[in-house]
């Protein structure tokens, strides 16, 4: 059993699923609310994101926008959990992620892992990125 996470963005879907294919590598996949067959001209104008899949690692990041006329409430509450295989490929998806966005704790040695972060990325993404945790 697999849970994969599903974002919703207030308009700024496809650039953030473009920056975390960048990030995480992988096949993304993107449908606006323009392709659905019963869009109204509001959806069809809008541009933003009805569906989105990252797939990368085994895994997916599904996303969307809010639709069209809809504010939504920003992402809040949620952290987003990855372990990266290394602790330098933890590092590298630490810093990419943090780019534009805020840390709320640094990526340091713990006494499970020798590496782990949390941070708001600038699409308002919460994230907790580890190095692969210890054994025993």
């Amino acid at each position: 059993m697999s849970f994969d996470p599903y974002i919703h963005f207030q308009g700024n879907c496809r650039a953030a699923m473009a920056a975390y294919q960048t990030i995480f590598g992988g096949t993304l996949e993107v449908m606006g609310y323009d392709a659905a067959p019963d869009a109204s001209d509001e959806m069809k104008a809008s541009g933003l994101v009805m569906h989105s899949t990252l797939h990368a690692g085994g895994r997916m990041l599904l996303a969307s926008d809010f639709p069209p006329g809809h504010a939504g409430d920003p992402q809040a509450a949620v952290t987003i959990s990855h372990i990266a295989p290394t602790d330098a490929e933890a590092r590298r998806i630490f810093a990419a992620l943090a780019e534009g966005g805020s840390v709320i704790m640094d990526y340091q040695p713990t006494f499970w892992s020798d590496g782990f972060g949390m941070l708001k990325d600038r699409f308002g993404t919460h994230w907790m990125i580890s190095a692969p945790w210890r054994q025993g």
